[in-house]
C-alpha cells in the first residue's frame, strides 16, 4: 500500500515528512533509511514522521539515515510547522510540539495561506547530561573540553538543546576539513551517545559562519540545533548579547536570547509531494 508524503527542507536540510496521525508508520527506523537513500530512494536527510500526542498539539519523532532516532531537530521542526498548517492538521498559527528532547513552541508566520518563516521557542540551554560527554555532571549546561582528532587538539564546549552538540570555533570555517575531523569526534570516546559537531568562526561582532557534522547524517547544508548550540554557548559566556545571524551553507537563521530561552527563527520550504511506492516500502535497504 502506497504511503503519503511530503519533502521538505529548511536551508537546505532536507527530510521526508509523513503524516502518523491518521495512520500508523510501521518500522520507521527501516523507512527511514529506504526513503533517505538519494540513490535508489528519494534522498533526504532524514525521516520526520508527525505523530498524535497527548502532552502537546503534535509529536516529532525524527530518524537519521542510518535509522538512528534523534532527540530533536530544528530545521526538521520549522518544516514540520509549515506541513501540519498546509496540510490541514491545524489552522492554529502557534502550536506545541512534543519531542524527546522536549515541548517546543512554534509560532508559524504566514501570507497567502502559506507558512513563510517559523520561530521556534526552544527553550533555555539544558544541563548537559552524562551521556553526552564523560565530563559532564547533569548540571552545567555548557562544559568546556579539549578533543583530540586527526592529530590536533581542539578546545569545545559541549552543549545540549534537546541532543547533543560539541561546538568548536576555528580560523575559517569554510575551509576547515569537517569531512575528516566531523566523524573522528562524532564518534570519540568522550560521547558515549556520539554527537553532533559544529565548526564556527566569526565574520562580524554579531554574524558567524557554521558547518556540522550531524551525528548519524555527516555533513548537512544546516543545523537549527547546531546553530542553537553555538548561539547559546556564546550568550552563556557572555561573548555576545542580542540577535546574531548565523549563516550555513544552506541559508540563515536568526538567534536571540529571550528571557533566558533560545528563540532560532528561519525559513520552510516545500521542495514535492507524492506517494511513496509499495515496491519502495518492501524494499530492504
Amino acid at each position: 500500500m502506497a504511503l503519503r508524503f511530503a519533502k521538505m527542507h529548511g536551508l537546505g536540510n532536507d527530510y521526508i515528512f509523513v503524516d502518523g496521525t491518521r495512520r500508523k508508520v510501521a518500522a520507521p527506523e527501516r523507512l527511514a533509511r529506504t526513503v533517505s537513500d538519494r540513490r535508489f530512494g528519494v534522498g533526504s536527510d532524514g525521516l520526520i514522521v508527525v505523530a498524535p500526542s497527548k502532552a502537546a498539539d503534535f509529536r516529532m519523532r525524527m530518524f537519521n539515515p542510518d535509522g538512528s532516532e534523534a532527540e530533536m531537530c530544528g530545521n526538521g521542526i520549522r518544516c514540520l510547522g509549515k506541513f501540519v498548517f498546509e496540510n490541514g492538521l491545524t489552522r492554529r498559527r502557534s502550536i506545541t510540539v512534543e519531542t524527546p528532547g522536549g515541548i517546543k513552541t512554534l509560532e508559524l508566520h504566514v501570507k497567502g495561506g502559506r507558512v513563510q518563516t517559523v520561530a521556534v521557542d526552544m527553550g533555555p540551554p539544558q544541563p548537559v547530561p552524562t551521556r553526552f560527554h564523560r565530563l559532564a555532571d547533569g548540571n552545567s549546561r555548557l562544559v568546556p573540553v579539549a578533543v583530540e582528532a586527526n592529530g590536533t587538539r581542539y578546545e569545545a564546549s559541549v552543549l545540549s538543546v534537546g541532543n547533543p552538540h560539541c561546538v568548536i570555533f576555528v580560523q575559517d570555517a569554510k575551509t576547515f576539513p569537517v569531512d575528516v575531523v566531523g566523524p573522528m569526534i562524532e564518534r570519540h570516546a568522550d560521547f558515549p551517545s556520539r554527537t553532533n559537531t559544529e565548526f564556527v568562526s566569526w565574520i562580524d561582532e554579531r554574524t558567524l559562519f557554521q558547518r556540522t557534522w550531524e551525528r548519524g547524517a555527516g555533513e548537512t547544508f544546516a543545523c537549527g540545533t547546531g546553530a542553537c548550540a553555538v548561539a547559546a554557548s556564546l550568550f552563556l559566556t557572555e561573548r555576545a548579547k542580542g540577535r546574531l545571524l548565523i549563516k550555513l551553507r544552506g541559508g540563515d537563521l536568526e538567534l536571540e536570547m529571550r528571557d533566558g530561552r533560545l528563540i532560532m527563527t528561519g525559513a520552510a520550504s516545500l521542495v514535492c509531494e507524492g506517494e511513496l511506492s509499495a515496491e519502495l516500502l518492501s524494499r530492504k535497504p
